[in-house]
């Protein structure tokens, strides 16, 4: 299996493929919260955490819109009279948003439009009390600028419902865009990963759905959860000749995103993973995953136990173990089992372009989070880490939140400015020497990790009960004060831990620990002898030919 899985052939040239969310439902996390996690993945993107204060405006102050990918200046609109706080991509009123491009058909492009995906993002948080309002304020503005990315699919959730928006231009010269959106059952799951999840509509056969005003048609489903789509979405597609035939049986995925291997293997297999830890019947869509069938992974699921905020912070380190598609078990990872490869996703030798798989938690990462939004509770918890989710720790910062630390702050360094108060830097350091050897340092890594976070998971619960009776102010104060020190604290740790990784480590072997973890010392006061660390056999084996013997 391992081979067939590095000889699969790319039936499309790849673009970089970024960015991952999970979904989960209040009636099936722990406590019922909704949740959702973002990981923003590109090699163009320095980590920090965005916050941004509320504020009142005056009547004909304007707000200009920057591309959130090439800070290239679009427009400027009007600013509402209020706008809400929002730190990372949760607001005060706990709405979160998160995304990932699904790119889909090129002729569906408009680079007319004057609104993108990253805006909508965070003009929505700024103006949205409920999910709902955010979906709206998103799909109104795309009508009334036009939308200048790729194909997006769209996380929106606050403290009682969740939805998935999919969204696409409708190319050069027609203003806005065709979208569907549904919301995801409170009892299920779901998740998406730079391929569109929304296949079939629940379209009457008697086509009661083009009925009502406007250009957005209303359904509740036989399961009775709401859809809402464009009325014209079926027409583009016919218009273009993506699609044919009865409009029931039509498909938004694969008329503006047809399935290819990259879509299958690089994309939708993140998110089979991730149903693999909340469900035992996964292993039968592994076919869909290697594309050799159009079984389509089901939009959502139930999952067989309640989901957690530390099952999801696990899930976004999600490397394929325990499964065919495992990076680290490919004789490409190398001697010490590396996640890291070289060249990006895909490389062609004689004329095949061939594909890694692509796991959830990835070296491009430049930051993640896992939000949990409570419906009993005035504030939401929105857990920021990064880099690469696998070496990070997720530090806990509040909707409530007044501030942002230091090393976190945007400025405080970028991708060609080292700053050694920047917590980007700081996690970088780690990840970037464990990726040389990487299976004996990792559990290094993974025990520090754990620790920082199931303190921070037992201080969230103490400080529920502490701040339950203060005023606003003061809890907003309180809470604010607490993440600042702890993630300023994370980083000091970081930066230790990476002294310690280099003098255990130091050129290729391992330095003896006692059971307290403190390096063993000769009765003289040096260094005992080092470990060596001795390859596998299979490697071994593989380099055999090429030395003296």
């Amino acid at each position: 299996m391992k081979k067939l899985l590095l000889s699969l052939m790319l039936l499309v040239t790849a673009s970089a493929f970024a960015c991952t969310n999970f979904i989960v439902g209040k009636d099936a996390s722990d406590n019922g919260q909704t949740m959702i996690t973002y990981a923003a993945d590109s090699y163009g993107l320095y980590g920090f955490l965005r916050f941004q204060p509320a504020a009142d405006h005056a009547k004909g102050d304007m707000r200009k819109i920057f591309d959130w990918d090439t800070n290239r200046y679009l427009c400027e609109i009007p600013e509402v009279e209020h706008t809400y706080s929002v730190i990372g991509n949760m607001n005060e009123h706990q709405v979160t948003i998160g995304e990932t491009t699904f790119g889909g058909r090129e002729e569906c492009a408009d680079s007319t439009g004057l609104i993108d995906y990253g805006s909508l993002i965070y003009i929505a948080l700024e103006r949205s009390r409920t999910a709902r309002e955010a979906l709206k304020c998103m799909t109104d503005l795309v009508a009334l600028y036009g939308y200048n990315s790729e194909g997006e699919s769209f996380s929106i959730a606050d403290p009682d419902e969740v939805w998935l928006l999919e969204l696409i231009g409708k190319g050069a010269g027609n203003k806005g865009a065709v979208w569907v959106a549904t919301r995801i059952p409170d009892d299920c799951i779901s998740g998406h990963a730079n391929q569109p999840r929304i296949t079939r509509l629940p379209l009457d056969p008697k086509g009661k759905w083009k009925r009502g005003k406007g250009n957005i048609a209303k359904v509740t489903d036989l399961y009775g959860m709401e859809w809402m789509w464009t009325k014209d979405i079926i027409d583009v597609a016919r218009q273009h000749g993506w699609f044919e035939g009865k409009d029931t049986d039509f498909s938004f995925a694969d008329a503006y995103a047809p399935l290819d291997l990259l879509g299958a293997y690089g994309c939708d297999g993140r998110v089979w993973s991730f149903f693999r830890h909340f469900s035992n019947d996964m292993d039968r869509f592994l076919p869909y995953i290697m594309h050799q069938n159009n079984e389509h992974l089901p939009l959502y699921i139930r999952p067989n136990h309640k989901v957690s905020a530390a099952d999801l912070r696990n899930c976004m380190r999600d490397q394929y173990e325990g499964t065919p598609l495992s990076i680290r078990d490919m004789q490409s990872a190398g001697i010490w089992h590396s996640k890291l490869r070289y060249g990006g996703l895909t490389f062609q030798l004689d004329s095949i372009e061939y594909c890694y798989p692509r796991p959830t938690a990835t070296q491009q990462t430049g930051w993640s989070y896992v939000s949990e939004m409570y419906a009993n509770k005035p504030y939401g918890v929105f857990w920021f880490g990064v880099d690469d989710a696998a070496t990070s720790v997720y530090v806990p910062f509040f909707s409530c939140a007044m501030d942002i630390p230091e090393a976190y702050r945007q400025g405080n360094g970028d991708l060609l400015t080292y700053s050694h108060t920047s917590a980007f830097w700081a996690f970088n350091t780690v990840a970037n020497y464990a990726y040389t050897k990487y299976e004996r340092m990792l559990p290094d890594i993974q025990f520090r990790q754990q620790e920082w976070e199931n303190r921070f998971a037992e201080d969230v619960k103490q400080l529920e009960n502490k701040t339950f009776e203060m005023s606003p102010a003061d809890r907003a104060f309180y809470l604010t004060r607490y993440s600042n020190l702890q993630a300023q604290a994370v980083v000091a740790a970081w930066k230790d831990l990476f002294s310690f990784l280099m003098v255990k480590y130091l050129d290729g072997v391992e330095k003896k620990q006692d059971e307290s973890g403190a390096f063993l010392r000769t009765p003289q006061g040096l260094s005992q002898s080092p470990n060596r660390l001795k390859p596998s056999e299979e490697y071994l084996r593989s380099i055999a030919g090429e030395v003296a013997h």
